[in-house]
């Protein structure tokens, strides 16, 4: 385990925080066997982490014509261009489980044009990037592209959602100095 802080703030006692965040944290911990960092430093706003965990869950967790791996890809690889050494980790690990693909991760971090994904997949990911580095060039012609691929229109707002959420999220990460649990690097690789 790593001797270096979690955060450049100070973190809370996991039995100090109000209820529900503490029942919330133990429930994770009990199910992946480790409190992820990213609850444990924005635990040091517990109103900030209820919306950041509520705005997360709406984007991440329902029904879509997106995959569960494909938001994580989409997590992975504008973390990756947002240098969001935390979230590619994190969200790394979680890929490889959702996509039962052990390299996918470190291939779509390095160059997911390169990647051994689908030509709909480059499509949603060029998208992401768009939204993440140019949104106010977005057009018609982009939502062509994607149309082109199946994606509805509710697909995109998603493609977008998830980029502008983990925009945030990236920044807060890079902000704090939130270190990646040290679980996280080998999971779903074997």
């Amino acid at each position: 385990m790593s001797d270096h802080p979690i955060s450049r703030f100070p973190v809370p006692d996991v039995n100090d925080l109000p209820d529900d965040l503490k029942q919330m944290m133990l429930g994770v911990q009990e199910k992946a066997g480790f409190i992820p960092n990213v609850f444990l430093t924005l635990a040091h706003r517990p109103d900030e982490l209820r919306a950041f965990i509520a705005y997360h869950d709406a984007l991440m967790e329902k029904d879509s014509g997106l995959t569960k791996a494909d938001r994580e890809m989409i997590v992975v690889v504008t973390s990756a261009d947002n240098s969001c050494q935390y979230c590619v980790v994190a969200h790394g690990a979680i890929l490889r489980i959702r996509a039962k693909h052990s390299t996918i991760a470190d291939q779509v971090t390095a160059n997911y044009r390169k990647s051994d994904i689908t030509p709909r997949q480059k499509a949603m990911l060029d998208f992401a990037m768009k939204v993440s580095n140019n949104a106010k060039s977005i057009n018609d012609a982009d939502f062509e592209t994607l149309r082109e691929h199946g994606f509805s229109d509710e697909d995109i707002w998603d493609i977008a959602g998830v980029t502008a959420f983990f925009g945030l999220s990236n920044r807060m990460a890079n902000f704090t100095s939130m270190r990646p649990n040290d679980e996280f690097y080998m999971m779903g690789r074997k």
